[in-house]
């Protein structure tokens, strides 16, 4: 039973004879081919607007190529403290920029505080010279707490970024369980709350290797295309990274593998929160479930071959991560264990 992440899943098959049929003939390189060209259009009907799409196959490249063309060598990315760009992705966001600061600012659940984060722009922007100047702010997108943000939340951030002239960045990795958790669309959740940047992935959702980068601010759709080719994250062979998307965006697909992912989080977290002893701090609105349980039921989870992370936010918090191929089984043969083995404590 492994929980650990949702990068542990392999593809969906769907992806594997996508890719398979884009294997056949040949095609123009770098991105000129057709299915590339297809892809681009399907996600720009998806976010029902005209937006510049770069594919990549790593989340740390997306979010990395986005944040080096929304601020300069001396600005300043703020986040939350937990975000994945601040703590998961060693300094690939200040290599890429030049040598921008990732300012961590403290929230509840994953979402920074506004009122602490307006005080530090506040701060940076009083020290003129002397300190890194304020130029984006970022939020994850499913958060680091598996929580997720509304339009209206989306917006709040806005309204602070118009203040002080930044822009928004979104780390959407679990882009497709947040639009699924929320009910809204992906336009209500990116630019309609206006967002200018979203770092879009689906390989946590029955991908291979299945990430864009959507700019919906024209001005940065230039310098991305020679960030990204510079960086080295051009694809030669486009086509297998556009192939999947297809697969994933054709039937809705990435909407059903997200919304059944949700669903194996939420049946899990119903079955921990009817034990008195296991706290739940964090609401389960996506596929991450975050419990904090006793130490000795911990160790011998494992030693029974559950895998799950550690999660060092709170004493005894772990983490628990379904995904498209979670069975109902495999939840409730867990549920049931922890239930057998709290007896015994």
């Amino acid at each position: 039973m492994n929980f650990s992440s949702d990068n542990v899943a392999g593809a969906h098959e769907s992806v594997l004879r996508a890719v398979v049929e884009a294997n056949a003939n040949t095609v123009p390189a770098y991105g000129d081919d057709a299915l590339s060209a297809e892809a681009e259009t399907a996600l720009q009907n998806l976010f029902e607007t005209e937006c510049a799409i770069f594919f990549v196959t790593t989340g740390t490249a997306a979010n990395a190529l986005v944040l080096s063309a929304m601020c300069p060598p001396w600005g300043a990315v703020y986040c939350h403290a937990d975000a994945h760009i601040l703590n998961d992705e060693n300094t690939a966001v200040e290599l890429f920029s030049g040598g921008a600061r990732l300012v961590g600012i403290a929230g509840h659940a994953g979402k920074p505080d506004p009122v602490g984060l307006q005080e530090a722009i506040e701060s940076a922007i009083s020290h003129g010279v002397h300190s890194a100047q304020p130029a984006v702010i970022s939020l994850s997108n499913v958060t680091e707490a598996g929580t997720v943000y509304t339009p209206e939340e989306l917006q709040v951030y806005r309204r602070i970024a118009d203040r002080y002239d930044m822009k928004l960045h979104v780390d959407g990795a679990r882009f497709a369980n947040a639009v699924v958790a929320s009910g809204a669309s992906p336009a209500e959740l990116s630019w309609r709350a206006g967002v200018d940047g979203l770092s879009f992935g689906l390989t946590k959702n029955g991908g291979i290797a299945t990430e864009a980068v959507v700019v919906f601010d024209p001005a940065l759709k230039q310098q991305l295309a020679y960030r990204r080719k510079r960086a080295g994250h051009l694809w030669s062979k486009q086509r297998f990274i556009a192939a999947q998307w297809l697969a994933l965006l054709s039937d809705e697909l990435w909407r059903q593998n997200a919304r059944h992912a949700n669903a194996m989080a939420h049946r899990l977290a119903q079955g921990l929160a009817s034990h008195s002893t296991i706290d739940m701090p964090w609401p389960v609105e996506a596929n991450e479930v975050f419990p904090v349980i006793p130490e000795p039921l911990r160790n011998d989870l494992r030693n029974r071959g559950v895998a799950f992370y550690d999660w060092p936010v709170l004493p005894n918090m772990a983490r628990f991560v379904t995904h498209f191929g979670t069975t109902p089984e495999e939840v409730d043969e867990l549920i049931e264990l922890i239930a057998t083995r709290l007896k015994s404590l």
